[in-house]
């Protein structure tokens, strides 16, 4: 495909996303199956393109004054500084060439990248982070591993990937390494054999600072795909008893077979095996559904889908998360609360929430803002007091 024909291809997908048909995933799944002629570099590139459009979707807008997928693929074109008489040469599937009125684009400022009704949540939880955060949170994620201590060491894993001509440095967190932005690690054999697993500096970062410790009973509370149980593992040598749960058992249907590439024993449970664990856990680990909006560079349309409606139902579950897992510590155990936000409100005001509704000890906490560390992460250890 030529430039022009996936600019093409990228505006319809946006077009289709913005009548709101569709997330953009299947939407690009339903256009390469209707489009045989695409390779597979062809899809990745208009997967590029529709996702960088989303990440900036309003300042990409402004940028141009055409409208709908065509003014975000312009607007994009602009940023970029593409050629133009290449990509919008209007020969062939390439788009029309634009207007003088859509080269001149909005006046004034370029609005920011996240609904209105979010920028004075951002400003207040973010403070003299806004800036930086919010420009890393519009660009792409690069790619993070985690290296598996159960199967190899970091240059180990460095080795194998560069056989596979994916180089990826070392971070400052001891397992994690980063490769480029789109680089293949997960078609990688080095991911393959288990050696590596995909996971944020930030997620690693806030797996580590709960401390999971060998002879420990810890559990994954919201398992999701079981990304933390399967760094417990790792962290602690296999010399742990993993536990994972989600109150939605079909999210961690992969986790078997992740667990077995990885050479990790961790437990599903659920029902009367969950309920036997009451006040016997060493660590629960409460990785509880958030907004995401420290990962927004990874899923740019779950900010668009955001209301205050919604995040609401976020805190009123992490509530109820939190309490659940509460009652599984052991006397003299710690219960750690994450997320993977940078709002104040799912983060510091739940915590001190927390601390005044069970009777806690403040906690010990971490907080990551989106940028070269990372995604945006918060984890707060609690450690309950001794029953009497």
């Amino acid at each position: 495909m030529t430039p022009g024909a996936r600019a093409a291809a990228a505006i319809e997908i946006l077009d289709a996303w913005e009548a709101g048909e569709g997330r953009a995933e299947p939407l690009l799944r339903a256009w390469g199956r209707a489009s045989r002629f695409a390779g597979a570099k062809d899809r990745r590139a208009v997967a590029d393109i529709v996702y960088d459009c989303l990440r900036r979707r309003r300042s990409l807008a402004a940028r141009s004054g055409a409208r709908g997928g065509r003014g975000l693929v312009l607007g994009l074109a602009l940023a970029e500084s593409w050629p133009l008489e290449t990509v919008f040469s209007g020969e062939g599937h390439a788009p029309a060439p634009p207007s003088a009125a859509e080269l001149k684009g909005a006046e004034g400022p370029r609005p920011p990248d996240h609904p209105d009704w979010l920028e004075p949540l951002l400003r207040a939880s973010l403070g003299p982070h806004y800036d930086a955060a919010t420009a890393a949170l519009a660009a792409r994620a690069p790619v993070d591993l985690r290296v598996n201590r159960l199967r190899t060491d970091r240059e180990g894993a460095r080795a194998a990937l560069a056989a596979e001509a994916i180089e990826a440095a070392p971070l400052p967190e001891p397992d994690a390494l980063r490769a480029p932005p789109g680089a293949p690690a997960a078609r990688s054999r080095a991911y393959l054999d288990g050696l590596v697993e995909l996971q944020d500096a930030a997620s690693q970062a806030g797996a580590a600072f709960a401390a999971p410790q060998p002879g420990e009973t810890i559990l994954d509370f919201c398992a999701g795909g079981g990304g933390k149980a399967l760094a417990f593992a790792s962290m602690t040598g296999g010399r742990a008893r993993i536990l994972a749960h989600d109150v939605a058992p079909t999210r961690m249907r992969d986790l078997p077979a992740r667990a077995a590439r990885a050479g990790a024993k961790i437990e599903l449970v659920g029902g009367a095996a969950l309920a036997a664990l009451r006040g016997r856990c060493d660590l629960v680990f409460v990785d509880a559904p958030c907004s995401g909006s420290g990962a927004w560079r990874r899923d740019p349309e779950a900010k668009w889908g955001l209301t205050p409606e919604r995040l609401e139902r976020y805190l009123d579950a992490q509530r109820e998360a939190f309490a659940a897992g509460l009652g599984l510590v052991r006397p003299g155990g710690r219960i750690a609360y994450a997320t993977c936000s940078i709002l104040s409100a799912e983060n510091e005001a739940q915590a001190a929430a927390f601390t005044a509704e069970h009777g806690l000890s403040a906690p010990t906490e971490m907080a990551r803002w989106p940028g070269e560390a990372g995604d945006g992460f918060y984890c707060a250890v609690f450690s309950p007091p001794m029953r009497p």
